[in-house]
């Protein structure tokens, strides 16, 4: 998969899928719905899951399946389904197991500094996907890509806003920073749910503001983004990881609807 794959179209193209893989029916169930709601649309589509946690606020806190059985649910959804497929990656040593089963290599926010990841991932050939750390500046993520492009990976980066931290237990999103980060001449994608985390609540279990995604999904395709991430599960209020902002996946086709509007309004 490359760049141009996602970029082809006149649509804005979607990473979405559960926070983390919780087990490989639900996986499956979630790919195949994301599908059928994309391809009736045009929308170029990836299915992102993340094959473990591995930033959790307590220690008690879910963190996957296995690595190994995690990644074959990933791939599964792959072969079957045909398309791409987003994980995260948080050391050097993982980039190369995770790249035998996904398209795309995604770098956590706060690790976007990691040069040893960076360059890791940019090796492996696939596609790097490096979101913002929220105590960047749009500015100093052209510094984050130049190292994956120094690895040979100039057609295979993309950055992702996902908010800045405003104060403790809050985030907002300067959506300057998209056009900003677009003139490095890389996609950028808007993680519209991760930036509506409300983190460090005492009980250390991350809040959320889902009830704000369709106006920030609005407002990043009206400033130029390119693609969107979103997280969606079947049910948030019990899912394992995230569910306090993640989209209930009933809602996820309107919402399609209504940005496509948005984005035919801008072009």
């Amino acid at each position: 998969m490359t760049i141009r794959d996602l970029t082809s179209t006149q649509n804005f193209f979607l990473l979405a899928g559960p926070c983390v893989i919780e087990g490989e029916a639900m996986a499956m169930n979630i790919a195949e719905r994301i599908v059928e709601m994309t391809a009736s649309r045009g929308i170029p589509y990836v299915f992102k899951g993340s094959y473990r946690k591995a930033n959790r606020s307590r220690l008690d806190s879910f963190t996957g399946i296995g690595d190994e059985n995690a990644l074959r649910v990933l791939r599964r959804v792959r072969e079957t389904f045909n398309i791409p497929v987003v994980t995260d990656i948080h050391s050097a040593e993982e980039a190369e197991m995770a790249a035998e089963y996904v398209d795309i290599l995604q770098i956590p926010a706060f690790l976007c500094r990691q040069t040893d990841l960076l360059v890791a991932a940019a090796k492996t050939g696939r596609v790097v996907n490096i979101k913002k750390g929220q105590f960047l500046s749009p500015e100093a993520m052209k510094f984050a890509a130049e190292k994956v492009v120094s690895e040979g990976g100039a057609g295979h980066v993309m950055l992702t806003e996902r908010g800045t931290t405003f104060g403790y237990q809050d985030l907002v999103v300067d959506f300057r920073s998209i056009p900003q980060m677009k003139t490095f001449g890389y996609p950028v994608v808007m993680d519209i749910t991760h930036s509506l985390q409300q983190p460090n609540q005492t009980a250390g279990v991350t809040g959320g503001m889902p009830q704000m995604i369709e106006t920030i999904a609005k407002a990043a395709i009206a400033v130029g983004a390119d693609g969107l991430f979103i997280e969606t599960h079947e049910n948030p209020a019990v899912a394992k990881s995230d569910g306090a902002n993640m989209l209930q996946l009933d809602l996820l086709e309107p919402l399609l609807d209504r940005l496509l509007k948005v984005r035919a309004a801008i072009l």
